[in-house]
């Protein structure tokens, strides 16, 4: 018997999709059934790698070069993935930058690069792809739960960046609910990933005070939630900030 897939037949588009919890959107996604573009800026050996995987298994994959500080970029990258695969139902905007410092270090290079990325590619990739979605379409934000809260001094200007995509989330689900596309904000604490490991420099201390689940997450259990969001079964959720983060800010 053959079993349909619940993302068969739809196209996603992850910026930042070569590494860490983005390649494990992207690999949840196609396993789903969606063909799926994604951007990288450096990682072309683990893009290329990602793309190899899921065409072996049967999937459709497609790899794009894109900054996400380039507006101009990221809009050329969505229109290329609409023309390779004909549609566009799924955006995930996973790129994002960790700029940690006290006040008195940071610079405005700090402060304008991650605005650049954490919230103005956000606002771009969502305005560019709202062109080609219909009904029923999806996107995803991927925030943090830094936005909620700071347990340490020296991440005022990503936690301002993390907020942001609160009231953006909000803003755009009424902006486009008319037309039947939901937004939403996924907002993960620590996960194990190679940018922040579970056996990193904090990582005890973060598990052993700071969290109800005295692990990190892994990133196939933040893909596993935004292929909730992508889903037919998650059409009534739209505007929401949802956090999974094992009780980091419980």
């Amino acid at each position: 018997m053959l079993t349909v897939k619940p993302l068969s037949g739809q196209v996603a588009f992850v910026q930042g999709g070569s590494r860490g919890i983005g390649a494990a959107i992207v690999k949840r996604l196609a396993r789903d059934g969606a063909a799926v573009a994604f951007t990288y800026v450096s990682s072309a050996s683990k893009a290329e790698e990602l793309v190899a995987t899921i065409t072996a298994a049967g999937g459709k994959a497609l790899a794009i070069r894109a900054d996400s500080a380039d507006a101009v970029a990221v809009q050329h990258a969505i229109r290329q993935s609409v023309t390779r695969f004909g549609q566009l139902d799924i955006l995930v905007n996973n790129a994002g930058v960790l700029v940690w410092g006290h006040l008195e270090e940071l610079t405005l290079d700090d402060l304008d690069r991650t605005l650049a990325v954490n919230i103005r590619s956000v606002f771009v990739a969502c305005q560019e792809a709202a062109h080609h979605m219909g009904k029923g379409g999806r996107i995803i934000n991927i925030g943090s739960t830094n936005a909620d809260r700071i347990p340490m001094a020296g991440g005022s200007v990503y936690a301002m960046s993390k907020s942001a995509l609160v009231g953006l989330t909000k803003g755009m689900a009424r902006d486009l609910g008319p037309r039947g596309i939901t937004v939403n904000n996924v907002q993960p604490g620590p996960v194990d990933t190679d940018m922040n490991p579970a056996d990193g420099e904090s990582a005890e201390q973060l598990k052993g005070m700071m969290m109800a689940l005295a692990r990190y997450g892994k990133d196939d259990e933040i893909a596993s939630f935004v292929a909730y969001l992508a889903g037919s079964e998650a059409g009534y959720v739209t505007g929401a900030s949802l956090t999974i983060d094992g009780g980091f800010s419980a």
